[in-house]
């Protein structure tokens, strides 16, 4: 009787037949995606502020380009050491410039003005306290090393007479910097690259005819600049 009852409430259940179909998709399509003139506008405006800035920015990059290509190199120039007054042809005289220590003396071999670094390749004592000897060479206060004018070694004391030519070492020469004379002025190049060796053939210190010029009167002075290192 049980049995009976279960088989026909079975048969009493009702399924649903019909599918249940999904929404038509809509098909895209210009209308869709209609722009309003003041979008325009504003994509417009967006687009010419990009390439406003990316001109911008290729305006700054070429300038600075052009900076660093127009760099002023202060060791690329011409700078006065002393006026001619002021040097004695018997004795070196020391000088500071752009914090560079020089030595300046008189090559009689060579008729010129000589600007040298003024550290002796040896020890590296200052040439400056040295002497002219007795054939117008530089030469070193501590161990008596004597330079020409072109900063060649030409005379070592310690060195064996039967020995090895050491003073023709390029280890055993003298630092110089391209210098000149005009206006009266010593000048020197403070570069110490053999490329610079004849800049005076390609480029002179600045002229000033005034100084040279009789008619004028000279008139000379200096002055101590007050300046610290941080």
């Amino acid at each position: 009787m049980e049995a009976a009852t279960i088989t026909s409430s079975l048969h009493l259940l009702h399924l649903p037949t019909t599918l249940v179909k999904p929404p038509r998709s809509r098909l895209l399509s210009s209308n869709n995606f209609k722009i309003t003139t003041t979008q325009r506008n504003v994509f417009r405006n967006n687009c010419g502020s990009l390439h406003t800035a990316m001109a911008s920015d290729d305006v700054v990059t070429s300038e600075r380009r052009k900076m660093e290509e127009e760099k002023f190199d202060w060791f690329s120039e011409w700078y006065p050491v002393m006026p001619v007054c002021d040097l004695d042809k018997k004795v070196p005289i020391g000088k500071k410039v752009l914090g560079l220590d020089l030595v300046v003396w008189w090559d009689r071999n060579e008729n010129a003005w000589k600007v040298f670094d003024d550290s002796c390749p040896h020890r590296l004592a200052p040439l400056s306290e040295g002497r002219i000897d007795q054939w117008g060479r530089l030469q070193c206060v501590y161990h008596g090393w004597c330079f020409n004018g072109s900063g060649d070694c030409k005379f070592i004391p310690q060195a064996p007479p039967d020995g090895p030519p050491v003073h023709s070492s390029k280890k055993a020469c003298a630092a110089v910097y391209p210098s000149t004379t005009q206006n009266g002025i010593v000048w020197f190049w403070p570069n110490l690259d053999p490329k610079f060796k004849d800049i005076i053939m390609e480029k002179k210190p600045p002229f000033i005819p005034e100084l040279d010029d009789p008619s004028y009167v000279k008139l000379e002075g200096n002055r101590d600049m007050a300046y610290g290192e941080h």
